[in-house]
Formats: C-alpha cells, sequence, structure tokens
C-alpha cells in the first residue's frame, strides 16, 4: 500500500493541470528513473509500470542469477542463495525480477522525488503556455488587471496565466483599476528560465491594425487591405488602407457615416487622433494624402536620397506640421520619404543644419522634433510659443531667432 500512499497525488495533477494521460505516464516514468539512477547507478534493468488514473505503480528490478561468490554487480547480478529466497527454484543464469518499494529508495530520495515531479509538472505546464501564446503573438487578447505595480501591470487571463503590461507599452492616458478588462495585443512571449513571459502591447501600430481588422467587416473579409499603420501612441496615428475592389471607398468604410465606425477604435486608444488614407503607388500623391489634413500646391520628389519637398500656400503649413510635428513626422514614416515642407510664395529658405558653426546640433534637433528645420520656418513661429513647444530656454530660443535673423538681413 505504501506506493500507493506515495503518489495517491498523481491523479490530482492530472486533473489540476489537464494533462493527457500518456504525458503524465511519460513524466513520471522519467522522474522514477532518475530516483533509481541516482540509488542504483542504472535504470537499464527496471521495468516501471504506473497506472495513473488509480494512483499505483509497480517497479521490478530485473537480474541474473550467478553462483555464490561471483556477484560482482550488485544491481544487475543477484547470488544463487539470495534468488532462492524469493523462489526456492531458481538455477544460475536464470533471471529474476524483483519489486522494488518506493519507501526502499529511502526517505529523502522520495522527498526529492516528488518535488522533481511536481516541478516536471510545472515545466510541462509552462511549456504548453508557451507555445499556445507564441501562437497568438500580433494577436489581440484580453485580460483582467490583477496587480498594479509602478513600472507594469500584472494581468490575468480566465484560466490564471500571467501577461505583463509594461508601462512603456501603455499609451499614456491609460488609467486602468484591478477587476478592470484590458485589451492589447499579445507582443511578444520568451521563455525565461522554465517560466513563460507573456508581454502585452496597446503602443503598438500592430494594435491600432487589429482593431481596425476587429471593429470593421470589410477588414476582416479581406475586402479592404490595411497597408501600413505608424503612430505616436494617445496622439496621432495614421493608416493606409486600399481595396481591390473599385466599389468600395476604403476610407469612408472604415470611417463610417460622421465617424461611427471609427468612433469605438478612437475611444479604445484614449481618443488617439486617426487620420485614415487611400493607399496609391503614385508616391506624389501618397504624400500628398499622407500630409492631410494640409492641402499640397506641389510636390517634388528626390528618389535617390528619399526626400521630397511639399510646397503649401502660408496657412496650410502648420497644419502639414500639426502640433508638436506629429502630423509630418507620421507622414514621413508612412510614406518612407524625408518631408521637407516649403511656404509658396517665399523666395528662399535656408536649411538649419546650415547654421550648425553657430547653433548647436542638439538645440537644431529640438527644433526638428516639433517639425521646424528651416530658418524661415522658426522665423514665423512667435518667441513665447517655440518656448512652449521645445524643451529650449527662453534666453536660447531669442539667440536662435537672433542668428536666423541676420541671416536674411545680410
Amino acid at each position: 500500500m505504501e506506493n500507493i500512499a506515495l503518489i495517491e497525488s498523481f491523479s490530482e495533477f492530472k486533473d489540476d493541470k489537464l494533462i493527457d494521460r500518456v504525458t503524465l505516464m511519460a513524466i513520471l516514468e522519467d522522474v522514477f528513473r532518475n530516483a533509481l539512477k541516482k540509488k542504483f547507478g542504472s535504470d537499464d534493468n527496471f521495468d516501471i509500470i504506473i497506472n495513473p488514473d488509480k494512483g499505483d505503480m509497480e517497479i521490478w528490478r530485473n537480474r541474473v542469477v550467478v553462483a555464490d561468490g561471483e556477484v560482482e554487480d550488485d544491481n544487475q547480478e543477484i547470488s544463487i542463495t539470495a534468488a532462492r529466497k524469493i523462489e526456492p527454484d531458481f538455477e544460475v543464469g536464470e533471471d529474476v525480477s524483483e519489486e522494488v518499494k518506493l519507501i526502499d529508495l529511502g526517505r529523502r530520495s522520495i522527498l526529492a522525488l516528488r518535488q522533481n515531479l511536481i516541478s516536471k509538472i510545472h515545466e510541462h505546464d509552462n511549456t504548453n503556455i508557451y507555445k499556445q501564446f507564441k501562437d497568438l503573438e500580433g494577436d489581440i487578447y484580453t485580460a483582467e488587471v490583477h496587480h498594479i505595480r509602478h513600472r507594469a501591470i500584472i494581468l490575468l487571463d480566465d484560466e490564471g496565466n500571467e501577461i505583463i503590461l509594461p508601462k512603456e507599452k501603455q499609451i499614456p492616458s491609460d488609467f486602468f483599476r484591478k477587476g478592470e478588462n484590458v485589451r492589447g495585443v499579445i507582443e511578444s512571449v520568451e521563455l525565461k528560465g522554465n517560466k513563460p513571459a507573456i508581454i502585452m502591447s496597446r503602443t503598438s501600430p500592430l494594435f491600432l491594425e487589429k482593431l481596425f481588422e476587429s471593429e470593421i467587416p470589410e477588414v476582416f473579409d479581406g475586402l479592404i487591405t490595411v497597408k501600413k499603420v505608424v503612430r505616436i501612441p494617445g496622439e496621432k496615428a495614421k493608416v493606409a488602407v486600399d481595396s481591390y475592389d473599385d466599389r468600395i471607398d476604403p476610407v469612408g468604410a472604415c470611417v463610417g457615416m460622421k465617424g461611427s465606425r471609427i468612433h469605438g477604435i478612437v475611444r479604445e486608444l484614449g481618443n488617439e487622433n486617426i487620420d485614415v488614407i487611400n493607399y496609391t503607388n503614385n508616391v506624389q500623391l501618397y504624400i500628398t494624402r499622407a500630409l492631410s489634413p494640409a492641402k499640397v500646391t506641389s510636390i517634388k520628389i528626390d528618389e535617390e536620397n528619399n526626400r521630397a519637398q511639399a510646397m503649401l500656400r502660408p496657412e496650410e503649413v502648420s497644419k502639414a506640421i500639426g502640433r508638436g510635428g506629429h502630423n509630418i513626422r507620421l507622414a514621413g514614416q508612412l510614406t518612407g520619404y524625408e518631408i521637407d515642407v516649403f511656404r509658396e510664395g517665399v523666395e528662399e529658405d535656408v536649411e538649419l543644419t546650415e547654421f550648425t558653426d553657430e547653433i548647436d546640433s542638439w538645440i537644431i534637433e529640438e527644433f526638428a522634433k516639433i517639425g521646424l528645420d528651416t530658418a524661415k520656418s522658426i522665423l514665423e513661429q512667435d518667441a513665447a510659443d517655440l518656448v512652449k513647444r521645445t524643451d529650449l530656454e527662453e534666453e536660447t530660443v531669442n539667440e536662435v531667432l537672433r542668428i536666423l535673423k541676420s541671416e536674411f538681413e545680410d
């Protein structure tokens, strides 16, 4: 009965971890064979018979009968006298099978065996979770807030699997309470040690693409294709869509009547401003559309350097650049071109990079972040507004304005 008493929890493992019978038997045999190797030096001559449903098992050691005094390996051989204590009619050269009780392995071995078993079960469980979520990479997933930490939110799904939503993968306006459901895209799954680390993201462009698939039937059905998505999470996004059916207006279908279709997506993303544009192979037209809501007068393409010069009326320039330079930055990411904005009717302008002798590079970069990369684009701005929109001191901004003004006065 001691075997049954020692492994009575095997069936519980099977029920709790949803391990199939064949897998459980393989794990059990592997664990017991490791214990036998430690105890006897080899497990080659052992037969293990397991019945996980009943929580019972048998271990049999097979040895060859040899004459008294000729035993060289206690594990592989047994003397004739010892063999006849098991059964009186054994002869030299015959095989003897003797049952080994778990208790014979010793209390310490039994404790180590059980710990090893638990470890193997968990390892199997973690491997299955890893495979399950690896297949879900790139898909939208919903889980509940379980614990809120400073650098991440820990989520649990319906099966108790832990999913991590790091701070940098959250939209800036995100605010979640314990027990709330959170949607995001499974961005990556890695095995750290034996434990799977499942990372969710709400800032990935793929999350927005998958929201289009889930919320807009034509995208889900493949009638409309999402060609590319670029985002500044929580602020602004641009989505290029296309349809191979001329009867379908891809932009209209995605936005819906008065924005009805896209409204749910915007709300999910913390009121992120989403521009949906028609994709085209015509580069000039594509850049023109990417710069919306600004109206572009003309586009000049430099294919060799992947640059584009967009000419706009003065009142359209601020729209093309957008708040914080978001619009022009996203238009560049969407089209793959570095876009320079020029004002129609302005005779000559100078790239800000031409002033590196007088203006530090990090200051030029600060202006570029808000879409201002030419002298006149800065001179047309109010000094106080430039201080607000950049990380620059008022004294620095005024000095830059002085240098640029003197260039044009000369």
